[in-house]
């Protein structure tokens, strides 16, 4: 049982404010007398007689394609026992919540109070024309077989018992990579199986469709082993049956996977250590495992364990399955969710957690790093590429089996829906990550010797964002590389301090001399600074070597771009460069200058940063539409600072007349479309999206963009640098692998528009290539 401190803060989360944890909430304006007369009488008449003629357009008309039941009797809560309908209830909003912030699924919680079966099925049967799906959820065994089967049967819309079909699709996901990892075979496994409920029984059902036999599978319940000779053994459980009794230590002797959906403390350290080399064990009674992790793996250092708690690796949690199940099934209209379906999204979560793990998790759960292994070998909750590759998945398996009503056929494009569903992505770097593998680009990462920096490089390589060139010392990246489970061996490594580039480090010093020997550069200081991986890598982007450079993980952001302003230089026509963000949220892009350089520019520079900042915006096929930013709303106040916005907008105006832009104005007002038209009519910027922000200095701006990374519920790109002659980008100091990663797709953009680099042909031609070859083992 809990604490008494975590008893009351559990009461306390439910009952503040309003009471429980979910609300309905519409999702069309309901301010006006209009408003209401087409929301409900006489409006929603029309959607009605619609829906009259057609059953279909229910799921054009109203919520019921986004709409599932969570519907139980509280016969089997929790763990909790038949507890009843009505203290089973918090458990089914929090099943809504889990649906609503994990795939975007609206719920109602349905807690019925009938304990018979065929009543049960009856009243969810008549609720059909409500939903889109029905998720059932904590009844128990074996009334649950009886009413999904029956409802299954009865009804045209996806019905899933989740406690049993859950824990197995999980736990079939777990078992393929633990299997894989320990080098195992699923047909040839001996399997033992603590429970027969109705989660253990879906278990070995799923687990027999992925390839295991019948005959290697030990099955224990309450009366003990599943043999022959019982007589209350359904057509299910015989299919399993062993030839004679045994016992469940009898039965650990030589088996390769232990799976317990049981009660706690059944299995020793002695079953354990009698176990085949490299043994499974999936403990997944809770709150207390059938056996401790620590107690597991004190005698077996071969093991791979999984349980059901948050706190030891390989948590099996159902919230990894349903929502994703559901969202795919309810996009395709399907009318139930069959094996077909349940089996794709065992595949599809087996192979995520094969891929390189997004920083964002590893941050979730405070740990340094995860990578695909014994300690790893499903994916965490919280990793937000679950719904796009399990929905997706069941989708398509819907499809081809024939059960889905509306199919899909740009699966590009639904990706992309399930994407925004969340606020997980945006359209703006979904377009230029797919402009920049249609030709991808040499980059050079200066601070290679950094595990996110690495982390970031590999995920460029591997999903043809660039063509990633390491600087630094060979054996500490490799060994970085090693240690979080990296593959690097494709990619060149070079240390600018070897003594093996002599020549050319002699050659980008002579280039240094001369482009700063009226600038205080002597040819010592020329010969040393080239030992610096910045202006090393500077000098391969000058000489076409690479084609962008990105920097500054762990510099000062002065230190950071003051070797590409040496090497590399500004535009012609450009003055002072600047710095932009990239704001990216649910409603769209906002970018934000000048965020990182200018202190005070005068009008005339914040008029050059302003068409810096609209060239850059027009980069992303966006039209800029651009506010200038004040204290002030069009001469409101007559100071200095608002004059010299004033004049900086005229100037900008003067120089592109088609410039969308207009201001001086306050942060607020270009997104009050209202206050603005009725009040500044005359403004440009009427009835527009604004979505470039100038402010006039530079705490302005770096104040903004700060405030809205660390409270704004939106991702955050930059700084981008505007007017170098060539691509090199300076990143905000501890950036997340997530934001490098965007920063490189900013960066190939840029070196695409800048420079006359052929990617992989160059990359391969360039003499660092070549000379690294060998020593990385490239062909």
């Amino acid at each position: 049982m809990a604490t008494e401190s975590k008893k009351q803060d559990a009461l306390l989360y439910h009952s503040k404010g309003r009471p429980g944890k979910i609300e309905v909430v519409p999702t069309k304006e309901a301010k006006t007398q209009r408003d209401l007369s087409l929301a409900y009488s006489p409006g929603v008449a029309e959607p009605c007689m619609e829906i009259y003629r057609n059953k279909e357009d229910a799921y054009k008309y109203t919520a019921k394609g986004n709409l599932v039941a969570v519907i139980s009797n509280g016969t089997a809560v929790l763990g909790l026992g038949d507890i009843g309908a009505d203290a089973g209830k918090p458990v089914m909003e929090g099943k809504g919540v889990l649906f609503k912030i994990f795939a975007d699924i609206d719920v109602f919680d349905i807690e019925i109070n009938e304990k018979d079966p065929e009543k049960f099925v009856q009243i969810v049967k008549s609720l059909e024309p409500t939903f889109g799906g029905i998720n059932l959820e904590d009844i128990k065994a074996p009334e649950c077989f009886y009413i999904e089967k029956h409802l299954k049967e009865q009804l045209n819309i996806p019905v899933m018992h989740d406690d049993q079909h859950g824990t197995a699709i999980i736990s079939g996901a777990a078992l393929l990579n633990a299997l894989e990892i320990q080098e195992k075979k699923l047909e040839d496994v001996k399997f033992v199986i603590s429970g027969a409920g109705a989660a253990a029984m879906a278990c070995v059902q799923i687990y027999v469709a992925l390839g295991a036999k019948y005959s290697n599978f030990t099955m224990f319940d309450i009366n003990g082993v599943l043999h022959k000779g019982r007589t209350d053994l359904d057509e299910i459980k015989q299919k399993f049956a062993v030839a004679e009794s045994t016992t469940l230590a009898e039965a650990m002797n030589g088996a390769d996977v232990f799976v317990g959906l049981s009660a706690p403390n059944l299995v020793s350290k002695d079953m354990i250590q009698s176990m085949a080399a490299k043994p499974i064990v999936f403990a997944m009674a809770n709150p207390t495992p059938e056996i401790s992790y620590d107690d597991a793996k004190s005698v077996r250092d071969d093991i791979i364990m999984a349980t059901g708690r948050s706190d030891y690796p390989n948590m099996v949690n159902n919230v990894l399955g349903f929502p994703y199940i559901f969202r795919g099934a309810l996009d395709v209209r399907a009318t139930q969710i069959n094996e077909a379906m349940k089996l794709a999204a065992v595949k599809a979560l087996a192979e995520l957690a094969k891929t390189p793990v997004p920083d964002i998790v590893t941050l979730a759960y405070l740990q340094k790093n995860i990578v695909f292994g014994p300690d790893y070998i499903i994916p965490k909750p919280l990793d937000p590429r679950l719904l796009a590759t399990v929905a997706p998945a069941v989708a398509k398996a819907a499809i081809e089996s024939g059960v889905a009503k509306k199919p899909i056929t740009d699966w590009e494009a639904y990706t992309v829906e399930l994407n925004k569903r969340l606020g997980l992505d945006n359209q703006v770097i979904r377009a230029i990550n797919g402009r920049v593998r249609q030709n991808p680009k040499r980059i050079v990462f200066a601070e290679a010797d950094n595990q996110k920096i690495l982390k970031a490089a590999s995920v460029v390589y591997e999903e043809g964002i660039g063509y990633p060139i390491l600087l630094g010392a060979k054996e500490k990246i490799e060994a970085i590389a090693k240690e979080n489970g990296l593959n690097i061996e494709d990619l060149p490594i070079i240390d600018p301090r070897s003594s093996d580039l002599t020549e050319t480090k002699a050659k980008y010093a002579e280039i240094l001399f001369k482009k700063r020997q009226r600038k205080g550069l002597n040819h010592y200081e020329s010969k040393k600074l080239i030992n610096d991986r910045n202006y090393f890598g500077c000098m391969m982007v000058e000489t076409g070597e690479a084609d962008a450079m990105i920097s500054g993980l762990t510099k000062n952001y002065a230190d950071a771009i003051r070797p590409a302003l040496q090497v590399i230089g500004v535009e012609e026509g450009v003055k002072k460069i600047a710095g932009m963000y990239l704001l990216l949220t649910k409603k769209g892009p906002l970018f934000l200058a000048d965020t990182t350089i200018n202190f005070n520019p005068t009008a005339e520079e914040l008029a050059e940063i302003t068409l810096m900042a609209a060239k850059e915006v027009g980069n992303f096929n966006i039209t800029p539409r651009i506010a200038m930013l004040s204290y002030s709303n069009f001469g409101s106040n007559p100071s200095a600072e608002a004059k010299l916005v004033a004049e900086a907008t005229r100037i900008v105006k003067q120089k592109n007349p088609s410039l969308i832009v207009d201001g001086e104005m306050q942060a607020w007002l270009p997104f009050n479309k209202e206050v603005l038209k009725e009040n500044y009519g005359f403004s440009s910027l009427v009835d527009q999206d604004v979505n470039t922000l100038i402010f006039p200095n530079l705490t302005a701006g770096n104040v903004a963009y700060n405030l809205l990374k660390e409270v704004g519920d939106a991702d955050l790109i930059g700084p981008i640098l505007l007017g170098l002659k060539k691509p090199v980008h300076v990143l905000q100091l501890g950036s997340s692998v997530r934001n490098i990663i965007n920063m490189a797709n900013i960066a190939v953009l840029d070196a695409q528009l800048k420079c006359c680099g052929h990617g992989k042909e160059a990359l391969i031609k360039s003499p660092y290539w070549r000379k690294l070859r060998e020593a990385n083992k490239l062909i």
